[in-house]
């Protein structure tokens, strides 16, 4: 039994050639699936690494207790003072907790490949902002100083937008602002924000409530310890969430949405590539009914059959799903792409799309799916060919 599958597959694969175009179809068709899959889930891919790389399991972030994000949060000033005497904060050597009370403001500004206003967050924190966030490095310049129209720019939103270099001004709202340096977070949310002196940026937008309170944990039980503390005080209506938790529970909703975008375009995509794969093996089985008649007379069996017409189909697919992988990953790995408030808790957050060995699993598992759905009836069919019918058309 292996000798004819092994004999029957080999015949095949030397005739393809011959169908050359027929069996491009297939590919093309696949290709295309594979390649469009790929590429919206990079989407999600790349914000939940980004989500993910944002949050830490030694920070803690306070929001209102009916939001369910920092853009729908908003803490008034004594709330926030009560939350920076709550226990369970670290404390620096100064004996002032390590936190950051901090408001989000939208801004326009334009982007660099084509120079329409897009929207950028403006994120108003403490002056001791780099000691909460390691993570946060100046690359360049120096940190906004306090009372101050001083802004310094995340990584990523200086690569997308122009105006944002070291020693440029932004205008918005009533007033002028100076880039005075440039940060990076190791890819994390905050490199696509600008940064400011959350007093400045709160009279700045005429506004009198923060939006959300991120601390420093006090070691293993100082979240257990600040949730305690601050959702049971009468005065609070406060929520305490780890800052690492937060962020994947923002990227979970949106990334879910993707996905379930891609495998929606994906099927419909699918069910036309089943049919070109449907209708080029119909066509190749007919063309080979006699060679396949011939092969069952001399003893060929139908199994060897069934498995040659899926073989070839799960080659070209495979074919189909290197061409889709190699396309999507040429065309959008390494890509910034940006997107905007709701879902993410944020205002904006630029982001890079990443296509790796996963993503291109899941698109073989689809062509591999394809093919062996459009290989199987033509398969059935070349097996259950009458013989004495077949060779009477020698």
């Amino acid at each position: 039994m292996l000798l004819q599958v092994a004999a029957v597959v080999s015949m095949n694969l030397r005739s393809l050639p011959q169908r050359f175009a027929t069996s491009l179809v297939i590919v093309m068709g696949i290709a295309g699936v594979v390649a469009v899959l790929i590429s919206v889930l990079s989407v999600a891919t790349g914000l939940e690494h980004t989500l993910a790389s944002t949050g830490r399991d030694d920070r803690a972030i306070i929001l209102h207790r009916q939001s369910v994000d920092e853009v729908g949060s908003a803490l008034p000033r004594a709330a926030v003072l009560t939350i920076l005497d709550a226990p369970g904060i670290a404390r620096g050597a100064d004996g002032r907790p390590i936190a950051s009370a901090e408001m989000l403001a939208t801004i326009n500004v334009p982007r660099r490949d084509n120079g329409q206003l897009g929207t950028l967050t403006l994120r108003g924190v403490s002056d001791d902002v780099l000691a909460l966030r390691p993570e946060l490095h100046l690359d360049s310049g120096r940190l906004f100083r306090s009372g101050l129209h001083e802004l310094i720019a995340g990584r990523a939103a200086q690569d997308r937008y122009r105006g944002l270099e070291v020693g440029r001004h932004v205008q918005f709202g009533p007033a002028e602002w100076t880039v005075v340096g440039t940060f990076d977070s190791g890819g994390g949310a905050h490199d696509s924000e600008l940064l400011a002196d959350a007093d400045t940026v709160l009279s700045a937008f005429q506004r009198t409530t923060f939006n959300s309170v991120t601390v420093r944990l006090a070691g293993a039980e100082g979240l257990a310890r600040l949730t305690s503390a601050l959702e049971r005080d009468p005065t609070l209506s406060v929520i305490v969430r780890r800052e690492s938790q937060y962020y994947e529970q923002q990227s979970q909703s949106f990334a879910r949405l993707l996905t379930l975008i891609a495998h929606i375009v994906g099927t419909v995509m699918a069910i036309g590539a089943v049919f070109a794969a449907l209708n080029t093996m119909y066509s190749a089985v007919a063309s080979r009914t006699v060679e396949i008649a011939t092969l069952r007379a001399i003893g060929f069996g139908s199994v060897p059959v069934v498995v040659s017409v899926i073989t070839e189909a799960l080659l070209l697919a495979l074919c189909g799903a290197a061409l889709g992988a190699t396309v999507a990953w040429l065309l959008f790995d390494g890509n910034t792409v940006s997107t905007l408030a709701g879902n993410t808790g944020v205002a904006q957050i630029v982001f890079h799309l990443r296509i790796g060995a996963a993503l291109i699993a899941v698109g073989v598992v689809w062509a591999c799916a394809v093919g062996l759905i459009g290989g199987l009836l033509p398969a059935l069919r070349a097996a259950r060919l009458p013989v004495a019918t077949a060779l009477r058309a020698l």
